[in-house]
């Protein structure tokens, strides 16, 4: 198992931050699977029992690069957040943020997703490896909500975030399929996405449409007890 963070001095973060730098540099020059743990020990000048001391394998030092990812986004997002109140342009900030912060990694992206397209994979966003990062970019939705104009039915409030993230996983996904320049396609999907989510939200307090929202509710309380 990886070091937990409460366990590492200032000298052991550092190793950690250097092994996980070489293994991006690997990864983009290599490939993922090129690239070795052995190879990846020598390009952070340290042995290969240290490299294993910090990270598992390959797939941990990945899921060091989602929360280096998150972190990103996170301070990407931060000063926009605490000036912009109406839902859809927090909303449209944290989804093109995403973006900017990743597009150095695109390349990389697809790679990653051969491996995270299996449910059972430790990098799928759903596993229980990626909990720290999934958990760390809802926080950033959470904030969304929490700051916005919005006013929700309680249950519809609780989940939403989580559905937020759901709906920029779809976005990503589609993000690293997308092979327009710069990825544009991608920022017109989240242009767009935007708008409607605003709207169906904002439906959701009228009486014609809270039942549907409540059963909503009550599937994904079900789905997650299963």
């Amino acid at each position: 198992m990886t070091v937990p963070p409460t366990a590492r001095t200032a000298r052991a973060e550092r190793t950690r931050a250097a092994i996980a730098e070489a293994a991006m540099r690997l990864f983009h020059r290599d490939g993922y699977d090129g690239a070795t743990m052995r190879a990846i020990a020598e390009e952070a000048g340290v042995s290969l029992g240290n490299a294993y001391y910090y990270f598992d394998s390959k797939q941990h030092l990945v899921q060091a690069f989602y929360d280096a990812v998150q972190v990103a986004h996170a301070a990407a997002v931060d000063e926009a957040l605490a000036s912009e109140r109406g839902f859809a342009g927090r909303l449209r900030v944290v989804l093109d943020a995403w973006p900017e912060v990743a597009r150095p990694h695109h390349a990389l992206a697809t790679q990653f997703f051969r491996h995270a397209a299996d449910p059972r994979s430790p990098l799928s966003p759903f596993s229980p490896e990626s909990a720290p990062a999934r958990a760390a970019s809802t926080a950033i939705f959470e904030r969304v909500v929490t700051g916005s104009d919005l006013r929700l039915a309680p249950g519809l409030r609780r989940e939403l975030p989580e559905l937020l993230w759901l709906l920029h996983m779809g976005l990503v996904l589609h993000w690293v399929h997308d092979a327009s320049p710069d990825q544009e396609r991608s920022r017109l999907l989240a242009e767009r996405v935007v708008p409607v989510v605003d709207r169906l939200v904002r439906l959701s307090r009228l009486p014609v449409v809270r039942g549907v929202v409540d059963d909503v509710v009550d599937l994904l309380a079900a789905l997650r007890q299963g």
